[in-house]
């Protein structure tokens, strides 16, 4: 299988992965044959990407953690976020305590916990830490998705880091919650297909202290390291993020960590003003900001972790050349061995190339036809 944009899936191509809806309901299953009048009705639904197989890309690419488990982590999230939009516009929330609080509202946070742990559990099971799978995003339900990714994306580089377990329910739990804070943001500027205004922006510049201050005031069983996760996943290496404009130690190893997943999974996301960029591109992009944005030791394990051309990518060559990825070798991420399926060179093609023996070529980019 192979991600590919929308627009260059072609008309009998047959789809990789389910796509569900805005309520975890299953669309299409994996295998239907997809017609034109198919992939305009998946456009109306906001989602953009495909995964596809066709005669170049007979390989399967992994979930990292059980799409059943993705699914009901999203509910999970969606329930709780909503939930805290909905008491937002009747109560006051700084003036509201644990116990103004009804069953059910508090059956949504401890259902964070239980999710966090299922998580953990499910990604310690796997042998492979290796993140091939982008996930594809419905735009509605982009918050909640997001969440979740960037809870398994900070997961993997958690347990990378040896991170004992409690720390990882911590890392969890942060991760999980880190936009908390867009609840008490005006939907309209969360959901607005177009750039933001900079009266908007600082708006949404807000939802950091704001989530921070909820689970503060709201909720006392959240770990001060998952509060400040939260407080800080937009704080910069040198001192120029927000909301407090902390420096390098000063910023809380979780929050760093989340910082990157939460860029990642962003980067790799299509969004309603914009595309998604391809996750070698993404991860080019947070290892060029290493220094800045970004803390220099988890970026490099990191960068160990991500597989961003996973095997059935069909990629063009810095000399010309059309290859597919075949293999990928663990800390050399953007070097992977390729089989030549064009090539100028006759005699080459159908050959594998390892990218770590030749050194004078690198991948200039993703092809989507070959």
């Amino acid at each position: 299988m192979r991600l590919v944009p929308i627009e260059c899936v072609k008309n009998d191509s047959l789809l990789a992965k389910t796509i569900y809806d805005e309520e975890g309901r299953i669309l299409l299953r994996p295998g239907v044959r997809l017609t034109d009048s198919l992939i305009k009705k998946i456009k109306q639904l906001h989602i953009f990407s495909l995964y596809i197989i066709d005669e170049y890309s007979n390989y399967e690419i992994e979930d990292i953690i059980k799409p059943e488990l993705r699914q009901k982590a999203i509910k999970v999230i969606k329930q709780t976020f909503t939930d805290i939009e909905r008491v937002s516009l009747i109560h006051d929330l700084k003036k509201r305590s644990l116990s103004d609080y009804s069953k059910e509202e508090l059956d949504y946070f401890e259902s964070i916990n239980d999710i966090a742990e299922e998580l953990i559990e499910n990604i310690l099971s796997n042998k492979n830490l290796l993140i091939s799978l982008v996930d594809i995003k419905n735009m509605d339900n982009y918050t909640y998705q997001h969440s979740v990714n960037v809870a398994v994306l900070s997961l993997v580089l958690g347990i990378s880091l040896n991170f004992p377990k409690y720390k990882l329910i911590q890392l969890c739990t942060g991760a999980l919650l880190h936009d908390i804070g867009k609840s008490f943001i005006d939907k309209d500027i969360i959901l607005k297909p177009d750039r933001l205004t900079p009266e908007e922006f600082e708006k949404i510049k807000s939802h950091p202290y704001k989530g921070y201050e909820f689970l503060g005031n709201i909720y006392d069983d959240v770990s001060s390291n998952s509060k400040l996760i939260v407080l800080q996943h937009h704080e910069r290496i040198d001192g120029l993020g927000y909301p407090f404009g902390l420096k390098g130690d000063k910023i809380n190893s979780m929050a760093k960590i989340v910082s990157i997943a939460d860029v990642y999974d962003a980067l790799t996301s299509d969004r309603p003003y914009k595309r998604a960029m391809c996750p070698s591109d993404a991860l080019e992009y947070i290892m060029s900001n290493t220094g800045t944005f970004f803390d220099y030791e988890m970026v490099k394990v990191f960068s160990r972790v991500i597989v961003p051309f996973p095997n059935g990518t069909i990629v063009c060559l810095s000399n010309g050349d059309i290859g597919i990825v075949q293999d990928t070798v663990p800390n050399y991420p953007l070097r992977p061995s390729v089989k030549i399926l064009k090539s100028m060179n006759e005699d080459i093609i159908g050959s594998n190339i390892n990218l770590l023996n030749e050194l004078s070529i690198v991948i200039s980019g993703i092809q989507y036809e070959a």
